[in-house]
């Protein structure tokens, strides 16, 4: 095989991982799980980037624009890109409801169609952590920020709710591609620094909750089975096997249960992080 075949086949291979990706969520109604789950979570993105008036941002895997939209109405000129068409017409709809401008675009984690050192503001609201190569993401973050800039991030944990689901999910998941990472990992502040190094510097990272309107176990599996991508993903590749589908059932009815266990709200854990691109 020569090296050109050998890049040709890595190249349609990514291709086809981004189309499966995209079209993985579009599934459901992830707008109502930003809507009615985590609404909260775009506007402390947004407030912790300190975004004013003005600035240019970028909403990197902006889904259907839980920070964009309220970066939006500070006066700031935002970007929201997304690898799924059907989050940024949602999305669309939303900024025009909200009142606000906002441009969408179509844009993969891994290779933002910008030029470099374009933005004042790049940000993730739980979004930018679902590409499946860390380092090639983390790259393009600090690529199209301007030195200075200021890259924010929410990312689930991996020992937080969300990475529990995932861990429990995974058996009954799709192996990962060769080369992929779990996406939680974002969520680990160690891991963070390993991606950005030296390119960025002032980073800070604090662990954060966020309560979330569950009332019950099997409420919260029913919801996400219906609206949330990697889960009606999972379900669909074993909807043929009714001992896997009661498993998986039980399996995420108990952790829903589990974080209700002390009578409060559920809550689920995010590390917050924010950090400014270095200068030279």
């Amino acid at each position: 095989m020569t090296t050109h075949t050998a890049v040709s086949e890595a190249a349609a291979a990514d291709t086809a991982l981004k189309a499966r990706h995209a079209a993985m969520w579009a599934l459901g109604d992830y707008p109502a799980v930003a809507r009615e789950v985590i609404p909260d979570l775009g506007r402390v993105l947004v407030e912790a980037c300190r975004i004013t008036s003005g600035q240019d941002v970028l909403d990197v895997a902006a889904g259907s624009g839980n920070a964009a939209v309220p970066a939006a109405r500070q006066g700031a000129h935002v970007t929201a890109s997304d690898l799924a068409p059907e989050l940024l017409d949602a999305g669309r709809g939303l900024a025009e409801a909200a009142g606000v401008t906002i441009r969408w675009e179509r844009a993969d984690a891994e290779a933002l169609p910008y030029a470099d050192a374009s933005f004042d503001v790049v940000m993730s609201c739980v979004g930018v952590m679902f590409a499946p190569h860390h380092d090639r993401s983390s790259a393009e973050l600090v690529r199209v920020a301007r030195p200075g800039a200021t890259i924010g991030l929410v990312s689930w944990t991996p020992e937080g709710f969300i990475g529990r689901m995932f861990a429990a999910m995974k058996p009954y998941a799709a192996p990962p591609p060769p080369g992929a990472q779990p996406p939680p990992l974002w969520g680990s502040e160690a891991h963070v620094r390993e991606l950005f190094r030296d390119r960025v510097e002032s980073l800070t990272a604090e662990k954060r909750t966020v309560a979330v309107p569950f009332s019950s176990g099997e409420e919260f599996r029913d919801f996400f089975k219906r609206t949330y991508g990697p889960t009606i993903a999972t379900y669909r590749l074993i909807a043929d096997d009714p001992g896997k589908v009661a498993a998986l059932d039980a399996a995420l009815a108990d952790l829903g249960s589990e974080s209700l266990a002390d009578g409060g709200p559920m809550r689920w854990e995010y590390l917050l992080v924010t950090a400014r691109r270095a200068s030279s």
